[in-house]
């Protein structure tokens, strides 16, 4: 297929937003609880991954990055997810707190965006998750120096073995490259699908009485 011809065909994916809309009467009056309800929402729809986020950080040039990490905890503090401290992502926002999250609900035709900076979670925090995890989670956090360059599978395998026959009696202990962090919300999007492509967005932005809501042009 010719370069052009793949352009039109591409240029021709489309499908119409049909699942309803989102009105002001359906707001609350802070994001969370709506946050709630879609999420739960999409849980019940059995979406795949309802949870998977994508999480955008920056670089200290201002390239930007993403990746999909999964929400593990979420309240009127923040959203939380957890990571190796080595990794790319840990060491771009040790230089620049600031993150985006995006969560593509797209079967239900919705997104939610949110905007804010982070702040490491507490040992506390970090110890209670991690011993929450499957015993192969918890090994697999020693073997992956993430985002760190390998010659091959078989290393990181090679690897897991090890520490699994090394770690198979007792508990296995919290790396001290391996942590959490909490999203402070500064403001969060909530983006529904309709007709025409005149979608419902509205925008929560934190203020000193507690939250502005307004509607977004699609």
């Amino acid at each position: 297929m010719s370069d052009t011809l793949n352009e039109q065909k591409i240029a021709q994916l489309r499908r119409e937003y049909l699942r309803g809309g989102l009105r002001r009467r359906d707001l609350t009056d802070s994001p969370l609880p709506l946050f709630e309800r879609w999420l739960a929402q999409a849980c019940e729809a059995r979406l795949s991954d309802p949870t998977a986020m994508v999480v955008a950080t920056v670089d200290a040039l201002g390239q930007p990055y993403q990746r999909i990490v999964l929400l593990k905890h979420y309240d009127e503090r923040g959203m939380v997810f957890y990571t190796n401290l080595g990794s790319r992502k840990a060491q771009q926002l040790a230089g620049n707190p600031r993150i985006s999250l995006h969560f593509p609900w797209h079967s239900l035709d919705r997104q939610v965006m949110i905007q804010g900076h982070v702040e490491p979670l507490s040992t506390v925090e970090v110890i209670k998750y991690f011993n929450s995890r499957p015993r192969d989670s918890q090994v697999a956090a020693w073997v992956s120096q993430q985002s760190s360059r390998i010659s091959a599978r078989g290393i990181l395998e090679s690897k897991f073995l090890e520490l699994k026959q090394k770690f198979s009696k007792g508990e296995i202990p919290l790396p001290s490259f391996w942590g959490g962090y909490r999203v402070i919300i500064e403001q969060m999007e909530f983006w529904q699908g309709g007709a025409n492509r005149l979608h419902d967005r509205f925008l929560y932005q934190r203020d000193n009485d507690g939250w502005k809501i307004d509607r977004l042009a699609p």
